[in-house]
């Protein structure tokens, strides 16, 4: 591949340490990467009934061993590291089998570690042979990519989305499972597709509108879709064109988010507490309205009390919007959306719209 002018917004087929250095020295803003968890198993692995678990002994997980993994750990991070700009930080994911060693390497490299993230995965997949505990977390580390970076990090959006509590760095999330996991002829389109609400709490945490995400293990494309529904640009370099067909169509199909709706919360001191039920009350959002989630894959209806019915279930906005995503807890202001002009636009911005006519 030969080294081009930068070009936003697509998927990049081929190895991805080349793709990296075909692109320009420091241009993105962040990497999320997803690098393959080298599993160690010499067979596959199989559930009680004896079908067999997806993705534990695919080729791209295979390793001659700890050497040859570290060695292909330090190549990535290496281009990574190349063009990330100067306050440009990196994110990466793993299992107990190699976030360790990926950690190492990175501080190796001159990374700066700002977080270790636990996913506790709420719907963890049981461990079959009853032989250890069951693995029902995942490690985020989240590195600047030098001492002296001056990174992003959007705390006051991050208390937002955690309903005003300081976001913690143990995030409580279920794995990809109903509509959310992509399928082909019935079948898992990848084995380890990750959650939409997972990329979703990264990106909001270190981006801001318009910058540039680079994943170099894209997948079927979560980073992307996630990338473009705040606004922000990516680039995603797969070597399975079957995995880059699909996520160049998950993400074409996808409909952005717009306008007011991609604001998120700074600094606030002394702002008053809106009820929902004020936004209803005002007309701002009209009982009878549809509410919907992210992607329109789950829809409420307003009531005139400012609660909401999904079915025959109602509540309100925060305790419905963690229902229908079998969650602990939601932030139903992130959530919920309304549609305006074809655009989804979260009900936080018509919050913000309310604040702005007191305020006048």
């Amino acid at each position: 591949m030969t080294r081009a002018a930068l070009i936003a917004d697509r998927v990049i087929v081929g190895d991805c340490v080349e793709a990296m250095n075909a692109l320009p020295q420091g241009c993105a803003d962040i990497v999320f990467a997803d690098p393959p968890y080298n599993l160690q198993l010499a067979g596959d692995l199989r559930r009680p009934e004896g079908g067999k678990v997806a993705g534990v002994s695919d080729d791209w997980d295979l390793f001659e061993g700890f050497a040859s993994y570290d060695a292909f750990t330090r190549v990535w991070l290496k281009a990574a590291r190349r063009i990330l700009k100067p306050d440009g930080a990196i994110w990466t994911i793993g299992s107990y089998h190699n976030v360790f060693r990926v950690g190492a390497a990175m501080q190796d490299m001159g990374f700066w570690i700002l977080n270790d993230i636990i996913w506790s995965k709420t719907n963890p997949m049981p461990n079959f042979a009853g032989r250890r505990f069951t693995n029902a977390h995942e490690t985020l580390i989240w590195a600047a990519r030098s001492q002296d970076s001056r990174y992003r990090f959007n705390y006051h959006a991050m208390k937002a989305l955690n309903d005003e509590l300081q976001m913690r760095s143990d995030w409580s999330l279920p794995i990809c499972t109903g509509a959310e996991r992509l399928k082909v002829d019935g079948a898992k389109a990848h084995p380890t597709q990750k959650p939409e609400s997972l990329l979703y709490r990264v990106l909001l945490s270190s981006t801001d509108v318009g910058d540039l995400v680079v994943d170099p293990f894209f997948g079927t494309g979560t980073t992307g879709a996630m990338a473009k529904l705040l606004g922000r640009r990516w680039i995603g370099i797969e070597r399975d064109t079957r995995y880059a067909a699909i996520a160049e169509a998950r993400i074409a199909n996808l409909l952005p988010l717009s306008g007011s709706a991609l604001t998120v919360s700074q600094e606030r001191r002394s702002v008053p507490k809106i009820p929902f039920g004020a936004l209803v009350a005002a007309g701002m959002v009209r009982a009878g309205t549809r509410l919907l989630g992210p992607h329109r894959r789950c829809e409420a209806v307003v009531r005139a009390d400012g609660s909401i019915a999904v079915g025959d279930l109602v509540g309100s906005i925060h305790k419905l919007g963690a229902v229908v995503q079998n969650a602990p807890s939601c932030n139903g202001w992130m959530f919920w959306h309304v549609e305006e002009s074809s655009a989804l636009v979260a009900l936080d911005a018509k919050r913000s719209e309310y604040r702005a006519r007191l305020a006048s």
